[in-house]
């Protein structure tokens, strides 16, 4: 980033922030389809029941828990890789 103008800079974040935005949203909309698709079985009443509900708040939790799980993880492994010169080859399993 050194070397590109203020003007430059400014658009490279903007392309980056554009391209985090719909990341997330891609990431949101999966999860609110997934759990939908488990969990909402009943159609016959236009709001949710107290069943569904609960599935929908345990697929969220886990699935939040998992991604913090994974960054935990991913974070590990970055520490681990730099630790080591930033060679692959120790992280074999």
């Amino acid at each position: 980033m050194d070397g590109l103008t203020p003007s430059e800079q400014r658009e490279f974040q903007s392309v980056v922030e554009r391209r985090q935005m719909r990341e997330f949203m891609t990431m949101y909309s999966n999860l609110v389809q997934r759990c939908f698709d488990d969990c909402v079985t009943d159609f016959t009443s236009k709001t949710m029941n107290n069943k569904e509900e609960g599935c929908i708040s345990k697929c969220v939790e886990k699935w939040l828990k998992g991604s913090e799980r994974m960054g935990q993880r991913f974070a590990e492994q970055n520490a681990a890789m730099m630790a080591s010169g930033g060679s692959l080859g120790g992280a074999s399993k």
